[in-house]
């Protein structure tokens, strides 16, 4: 009950000081559009989905549920993380399922979207309270993320690198 409620304050509080997820400024083109180039409601809505996608991939690893993620993430997942451990899809699910990764909150914060046809890069600061394997801690990463439209119409994170900022 306490991570829900820490869950749902987290959320109001990510969504009122952000004004919801930013994206990466665009050049302003002077010129008309090249022929067959998408719609800017196009990029737009493209930009709104994979912005939502994101957001319930950061509540589903609050919160995880098997089917969540798995909807979330593309099949040939490769999710780096910031020791340089690398995961797939399989073994990311499992140790969120587990608890070997748990993050207790998660916020994210600078977030930059930049869609190109099917893929979209995704910038971000993470920081977090995790319990991971019962051991608190604290993360603070910066996350590259790449998102694909999938042939069903869904966005799915295909693949993910952390690092950790400069001191």
């Amino acid at each position: 009950m306490p991570k829900k409620i820490i869950l749902i304050a987290a959320t109001a509080l990510a969504l009122a000081a952000a004004g919801g997820c930013a994206q990466m400024p665009r050049p302003s083109m002077a010129a008309a559009p090249m022929a067959g180039a998408p719609s800017t409601a196009t990029a737009t809505a493209a930009t709104a989905a994979v912005t939502a996608a994101a957001e319930r991939l950061r509540l589903a690893m609050i919160d995880p549920t098997p089917a969540a993620l798995g909807a979330l993430v593309a099949d040939d997942l490769s999710y780096g993380h910031s020791g340089g451990r690398v995961d797939t899809k399989t073994s990311f699910i499992a140790d969120l399922m587990d608890g070997k990764s748990d993050f207790v909150t998660l916020v994210i914060s600078d977030q930059t979207v930049r869609v190109t046809g099917d893929v979209a890069v995704v910038r971000h600061t993470l920081t977090a309270d995790t319990n991971d394997a019962g051991k608190p801690g604290k993360v603070a990463i910066k996350v590259l993320g790449v998102w694909q439209r999938q042939a069903d119409g869904a966005w799915r994170l295909l693949a993910r690198q952390a690092v950790r900022p400069p001191v």
